[in-house]
């Protein structure tokens, strides 16, 4: 059984190859999606454990996406990670944690790193259900 869902947003198709094969080899079930706008259709057809996505994107991006996922699926945890733009990285990650992501990555990051900012948001994800 996976360990939990991820939808994989990245409009770099081998980034996304790349983060598919090392999520499924630490047994996570993988989905992926190339931009926000796909993503969102994703999103309102199935379930993740958790959000994994880029922020510089086409057609939605991820600063967008992780306002809609807090909105429309608040407790669904979101990992941000971007390599820049136009402006420096941290600034970016900065605004995505402004904007609700539980963690931020800076590309490139090792896999370690990674799998280890996965585990530790999904520890720190409160529980929706009642104890009885």
């Amino acid at each position: 059984m996976p360990l939990g869902s991820i939808l994989v947003v990245d409009d770099d198709e081998d980034v996304r190859d790349l983060l598919r094969d090392l999520l499924e080899a630490a047994d996570y079930k993988v989905t992926m999606a190339e931009d926000g706008g796909h993503a969102s259709k994703v999103l309102a057809k199935e379930t993740f454990t958790l959000v994994l996505t880029d922020l510089l994107m086409p057609d939605k991006d991820g600063i967008q996406l992780v306002g809609e996922v807090r909105k429309k699926y608040p407790a669904t945890p979101i990992i941000v990670m971007s390599g820049g733009g136009r402006l420096p990285n941290v600034e970016y990650l900065k605004m995505a944690k402004s904007f609700g992501a539980n963690a931020v990555l800076e590309k490139p990051f090792k896999n370690d790193r990674l799998l280890q900012t996965i585990a530790s948001v999904l520890a720190a994800k409160p529980t929706t259900e009642k104890k009885k």
